[in-house]
C-alpha cells in the first residue's frame, strides 16, 4: 500500500511528539541519576569527580536500612493479605448465588479511587477511635486497602475467563469444592494472583501519602526520602531516588512481561 505524503508527515509528527513526551517525563530521572555520581558546582558539572561512593554511603546508613526493612515488611504483609482477600472476594462474587456484589465492589474500589490523602486520613481516624497505635501494622492495613482493588480486578477477570464447564465437570466427577478450587481453579488463577501481587508490591513500595498518616514512629523508605529532601538535594538523595526508580521500573518491566508473555518471540 502506497502512503501519501500527508500520512508520512503525520506519522513522523506523531513520532516526534512521542519522543518529546518521553524526554519530558524521563529527563528528571536521568538528571537525578547523573547527579548521584558527579559533583555540581557553580562553574558546572565536574566530570572528573565521577564516583559511586554515594551508593556505598547509602548501604552504611542505618536509618535508610531501617526504613527499607520497614518498607519491605509492610509491602509483603499488605500484598499477602490483599492477595488472600482478593481471591476470597473474587470467588464469592463470581458465585451465582452471591448477594451484594455491587456493595462489595464499591467497598473494594472506593479506597483506591479516593485521593490517598482522604484514604489515609479516614484510616487514621478509624485507628484512633479504636485505640490502635500507629506503626507497621497500621501502615500494612492501609496499603492492603489501597492495593486490594488492583489484585481483586486482576483475579476476578482471570476467574471469569475460566470456562464454567470445568467446574461443572469437576462436580459431576464427585470433587468437593475444596478439590475443585485446588485442582481446577487455583492453577488457572495463580498467574493472575502473582501478576497482581507484583503490581501491588510496586504500588505499596512507593506509597507515601497513606503512610504519612499511619506511620507513627516507623518510617518507610519514601517517608525517609521525604524527610531527607527537606534539607536540600544531595548526591546521597539522588542516589536513593535512582535506586527507588530502578526498583519501580524493574517491577513494571516484570509486570509487562507477565501480562504480554508472547511479545517479542518469534
Amino acid at each position: 500500500m502506497i502512503r501519501t505524503w500527508g500520512e508520512i508527515l503525520a506519522e513522523r509528527a506523531a513520532a516526534l511528539v512521542l519522543v518529546l513526551v518521553l524526554l519530558v517525563l524521563y529527563a528528571p530521572v536521568f538528571v537525578g541519576a547523573l547527579f548521584s555520581v558527579v559533583t555540581v558546582t557553580r562553574q558546572g558539572i565536574d566530570w572528573q569527580s565521577a564516583t559511586l561512593s554515594w551508593y556505598g554511603t547509602l548501604l552504611g546508613n542505618a536509618d535508610i536500612a531501617r526504613a527499607l526493612r520497614t518498607t519491605l515488611i509492610v509491602s509483603i504483609i499488605a500484598v499477602t493479605g490483599a492477595s488472600v482477600l482478593s481471591v476470597t472476594l473474587a470467588l464469592y462474587v463470581n458465585w451465582q448465588k452471591a448477594i451484594g456484589r455491587t456493595l462489595i465492589e464499591l467497598l473494594v474500589y472506593l479506597p483506591f479511587l479516593l485521593p490517598p490523602i482522604i484514604t489515609g486520613l479516614s484510616l487514621l481516624i478509624f485507628f484512633a477511635r479504636i485505640g490502635v497505635d500507629r506503626g507497621v501494622a497500621t501502615i500494612a492495613v492501609g496499603h492492603s486497602v489501597f492495593v486490594l482493588a488492583i489484585l481483586y480486578r486482576v483475579v476476578l477477570t482471570r476467574l471469569q475467563s475460566i470456562p464454567p464447564q470445568l467446574v461443572e465437570a469437576s462436580a459431576d466427577l464427585g470433587a468437593t469444592r475444596w478439590q475443585t478450587f485446588r485442582f481446577i481453579l487455583w492453577p488457572q488463577m495463580r498467574p493472575a494472583v502473582i501478576t497482581g501481587a507484583i503490581l501491588g508490591f510496586a504500588l505499596s513500595f512507593d506509597e507515601t501519602l497513606i503512610s504519612v498518616f499511619l506511620a507513627g514512629s516507623d518510617s518507610t523508605l519514601p517517608l525517609r526520602l521525604w524527610a531527607m529532601m527537606r534539607v536540600g538535594f544531595t548526591p546521597e538523595i539522588n542516589a536513593l531516588v535512582t535506586l527507588v526508580l530502578l526498583v519501580t521500573i524493574g517491577l513494571a518491566v516484570v509486570i509487562s512481561l507477565r501480562m504480554h508473555p508472547g511479545e517479542g518471540r518469534g
